[in-house]
């Protein structure tokens, strides 16, 4: 294709569209650099947008109803490769859009064509939704040249707006939770799907930011003991135009279109103060509330996807591409495209909202989809990357929590780890060693004792703590604990594709009978396995993420890839059943025992140096005999029962206090028969007593045991016993 050519007919075609009636024209002046985005300043607002490669910008300005394009504005300055001016008379619910001039060479990897009206990537507020149509693409599908093909339609009918707003919100007393790394509790959900059958919400305000902060549903979250909302992301994304074509709907959000911008739909109203208003009802209730955010790509897609906002802008900036092939995009993500982090104004873009969100709308720290993808730069993963060495010393970011998703689909893209101080990771050795243990897998002891002890094998180095260890066994991506317990296989028919998405090695065990079952022995052994999971997760050293809706036994019906089902599949059902209560109580009992006994969160690896002013060891593995684990038994496959001793007495010396002081002995038994425990001895022993047992759910007795004395565990099950020293009151919970 004549490249030349191409560039000289972009020019051309680039006025093809109409412009807009003529009107008094308003006033421009040159306006500045920074800050990027459209800034209010309480008397007019500065435009300016980076582009390397643009030859012109046009600001489009729409009528309140955005249907009509009222103005077009030649941005007229060029600073620093940043487009800007000022309009004096523009005010906070302004609508607007771009056009970007520049060449559209494909092959040099500029994709520029001003008939598509493009998102400010520093958007604050995104008005409408896209409406699929084949001109939001800037080449004419089914053209011999595909791609390469020069597309002249107006692509501004179907695209949504941006608004210019007034960051102005009174915050009052609302101050930031802080809650420590030693306390944190993670609880992911979604910002839709956990209020959208919730029967104290009103309709209208279901699956909005408005319905997450009615009191009960806050009073709920609160009572569970949990300490952060994770939230599915709630950053402005596309509803992608092939499952809209199938009756199906982006329900997770891993898609964005704006950075910057709340997902409108979230939004009860049309003003992004609501967000700002959850914020500070969770913050009053003591919680947290972290962003799961995507800057790893965005909804342009590949070389043949729509032409929505970077693509337009600088897609040789914005993009990782090919480089003998600038055409094509680097794609480590599976989505088509790869934000390029080692541009410095990308980067920029990435830190600004990261600290747009953390101090204008005042979260607490954020998730981040495939994260690797941060940290890698053109030789591959640098944990001493741009990104990572930007939030490492930026006084907001290093400050708020980071924790990563470890992985990415790119060569090497496997991570976990290997991560830079400061940061904590999604630990999905965590999840299959726990999951492959209470199935009964062969072999699991050793591998288990890691995971329970923060996983110091991966994580025990330049200084970090065993928080940087989140520890799950579901997340929003796979099976939910009851579907875990009740399904062998995955059962995703309902996305359309053949169940061939999804996991395939979910590590799931159904106990004889796939799905629903009236069988009661069978309803019981799936309860049991639940506490068992649940019990494991939170009182394993590392920080513990819970997924929403597990103590409410919530079902997707064996779907373990339901990122499409904007439905009941994926809906929280509070119409709860006395399983689902007892459940509940069950989960807020574990998570108080978390917090009372602080050696189940200590703030640094447990070493199991023995402990010559004490006679002890803070960590010790047992046999079902009471006797120290050997070689001979840790690499025995068929061994399936271990004990694990904490003593808290043990620890590095410093300020002895009531729950740090305290010895606890776990008991873990994954056979299929009951396997009998014999309590030890430790030094200054008393007796045993029984804390929980997952057997009996929350029917725990409180009995005493002596040392000495056999404790019998269930199959399938876990125990916790305190120690009650001859000298000491016995402790009552």
């Amino acid at each position: 294709m004549d490249t030349e050519n191409t560039d000289q007919g972009n020019e051309t075609n680039a006025t093809s569209v109409e412009a807009p009636g003529v009107r008094d024209r308003s006033q421009v002046s040159e306006g500045k650099s920074f800050p990027l985005g459209a800034s209010w300043d309480g008397l007019g607002v500065n435009f300016s947008l980076f582009s390397a490669h643009a030859t012109r910008v046009e600001l489009c300005l729409f009528d309140a109803s955005g249907e009509h394009e009222i103005e077009r504005i030649e941005l007229p300055e060029y600073t620093d490769e940043i487009w800007h001016g000022y309009l004096p008379d523009a005010r906070p619910g302004q609508l607007y859009g771009y056009r970007v001039h520049g060449p559209y060479a494909p092959e040099e990897g500029h994709r520029f064509n001003a008939n598509k009206l493009l998102l400010d990537p520093y958007a604050k507020q995104i008005v409408g939704e896209i409406k699929w149509d084949e001109a939001l693409f800037g080449y004419t599908i089914g053209h011999e040249d595909g791609d390469l093909s020069f597309d002249e339609r107006d692509s501004a009918p179907f695209m949504p707006r941006c608004r210019v707003v007034d960051p102005a919100f009174t915050w009052g007393r609302a101050q930031p939770v802080h809650v420590p790394w030693d306390r944190t509790v993670l609880y992911e959900t979604h910002a839709r799907g956990y209020t959208m059958r919730h029967p104290a919400v009103p309709e209208p305000l279901r699956g909005t930011f408005a319905g997450l902060m009615v009191s009960e549903v806050v009073d709920y979250i609160r009572s569970l003991g949990v300490s952060s909302v994770e939230l599915l992301p709630i950053h402005a994304f596309v509803d992608d135009q092939h499952l809209q074509e199938k009756g199906l709907h982006n329900y997770w959000g891993y898609n964005t279109l704006g950075f910057f911008a709340p997902h409108s739909p979230y939004m009860a109203g049309d003003n992004i103060n609501e967000f700002k208003e959850m914020v500070a009802r969770f913050h009053a209730a003591d919680l947290e509330v972290i962003l799961d955010v995507v800057y790893n790509h965005t909804a342009e897609g590949n070389e043949l996807g729509p032409t929505l906002s970077l693509k337009g802008i600088d897609n040789a900036s914005y993009y990782r591409l090919l480089p003998d092939q600038t055409r094509y995009y680097i794609d480590d993500t599976g989505t088509g495209n790869t934000l390029n982090m080692s541009h410095p104004r990308v980067l920029q873009m990435v830190t600004d909202s990261l600290r747009y969100w953390a101090t204008e709308m005042r979260v607490d720290g954020f998730r981040f989809d495939l994260a690797t993808i941060l940290g890698r730069e053109p030789h591959g993963f640098d944990e001493g990357g741009g990104f990572l060495d930007s939030t490492r010393q930026d006084p907001i970011l290093s400050q708020v929590k980071l924790i990563a998703e470890p992985w990415d689909c790119g060569p090497g893209g496997y991570q976990v780890g290997k991560f830079p101080p400061g940061w904590s990771e999604w630990n999905d050795r965590f999840r299959d060693t726990v999951r492959s243990y209470w199935k009964g897998d062969e072999g699991a002891l050793p591998e288990l004792a890691a995971r329970l002890t923060a996983s110091a094998d991966i994580f025990d180095h330049r200084g970090r703590r065993p928080f940087a260890s989140v520890n799950f066994v579901t997340a929003h991506d796979g099976f939910t604990l009851y579907d875990l317990v009740a399904y062998n296989d995955k059962h995703n028919d309902a996305n359309g594709e053949d169940n061939n998405d999804g996991h395939d090695d979910n590590r799931s065990w159904n106990f004889g009978e796939e799905g629903p079952t009236e069988n009661p022995e069978i309803r019981d052994l799936r309860l049991r396995q639940i506490r068992n999971f649940l019990a494991t997760t939170l009182f394993a050293q590392g920080t513990p993420m819970l997924l929403a809706g597990d103590e409410l036994l919530r079902t997707q019906q064996g779907n373990n890839n339901a990122y499409c089902q904007d439905n009941e599949v994926s809906w929280l059902d509070w119409n709860l059943g006395a399983d689902a209560h007892a459940m509940i109580e069950y989960l807020r009992r574990l998570i108080e025992l978390r917090e009372r006994y602080p050696i189940l969160r200590r703030g640094r690896f447990l070493s199991g140096e023995y402990s010559e002013e004490m006679g002890l060891k803070e960590v010790t593995w047992l046999t079902p005999q009471a006797d120290e684990m050997s070689v001979e038994r840790w690499e025995d496959p068929q061994a399936r029962s271990l004990g694990l001793l904490l003593d808290g007495r043990a620890r590095p010396s410093g300020i002895r206090r009531a729950g740090v002081d305290v010895t606890l002995l776990l008991l873990f038994n994954a056979n299929h028969e009951e396997e009998s425990f014999v309590l030890p001895e430790v030094p200054d022993s008393g007796s045993w007593i029984c804390r929980l047992d997952t057997q009996q759910g929350l029917d725990v007795d409180n009995r005493h045991y002596g040392v000495g004395d056999n404790y019998t565990v269930a199959a399938h099950s876990l125990v916790m016993l305190e120690l009650v020293r001859a000298t000491q009151s016995p402790p009552v919970l």
